[in-house]
């Protein structure tokens, strides 16, 4: 990759710590690989039952530094409530333009949470968009990412791929863990979700072991492609 690119690898969420669950890995490895990376969160999750916005802002500036990233910022759609509107479209185009990214990774196509669906059919079509001369967005040139890639949430999908994250699965779950408010916590006075018991994070653990095992690795998490993509040596 060249320096063209601000922020080589861009992931999206629908909800502050989406991105964590299922892609966390992935963005340490590839910062300790040398490449740029960084975290687009649609809304603040303030509809979540436990915790609060500001909470949850807190909570992903504490994940950013385990992660690393470059970058992290809010677009601020409603939680719950966002579609495909204009407004919501040109957020996330004027976001793709400037930072330039060389693979963007959103949602699951379909999930258990509504949101989750919306946030990927919102940031795929806005990748496209972003690329349209006469869509104008300040002074921002047009920018198409090369890869926009799926990640995979609460339902089951199977791969595409697979990123071997076995050295960095540490890192990844504590990224997670930094969201407080949202995880398994038995000192906790708030209602129990289908995230916060223990079980949960058993789960965590057994859908990476179950992505490694596609990869004949300890630890993976795996993806989707938007489009087919070219494969240039079949030996690699």
């Amino acid at each position: 990759m060249n320096n063209e690119h601000k922020i080589h690898l861009l992931a999206f969420g629908s909800h502050p710590d989406d991105v964590e669950l299922s892609a966390g890995g992935t963005l340490i490895k590839h910062k300790e690989l040398g490449y740029t990376t960084g975290i687009i969160d649609l809304t603040r999750g303030e509809l979540g039952t436990r915790g609060t916005a500001e909470t949850r802002d807190k909570e992903a500036a504490a994940s950013a530094k385990i992660l690393r990233l470059d970058v992290r910022e809010n677009l601020h759609l409603a939680d719950g409530f966002f579609e495909e509107s204009r407004e919501a479209l040109l957020r996330v185009v004027h976001a793709i333009r400037k930072y330039k990214p060389h693979t963007v990774l959103t949602n699951a196509i379909s999930d258990r949470h509504p949101d989750h669906g919306a946030g990927s059919r919102l940031v795929t079509r806005a990748c496209f968009l972003s690329g349209l001369k006469k869509i104008e967005t300040d002074d921002l040139q047009p920018w198409r990412p090369v890869h926009v890639f799926h990640y995979i949430q609460d339902n089951f999908m199977k791969p595409e791929f697979v990123i071997d994250i076995t050295q960095w699965h540490d890192k990844k779950m504590e990224a997670i863990a930094a969201f407080k408010t949202q995880f398994y916590d038995p000192t906790s006075q708030e209602p129990e979700t289908p995230i916060s018991t223990k079980e949960f994070w058993d789960i965590l653990y057994g859908k990476d072991l179950l992505m490694g095992r596609y990869i004949g690795s300890k630890y993976g998490e795996g993806f989707l492609s938007a489009q087919p993509f070219e494969v240039k040596d079949m030996m690699k």
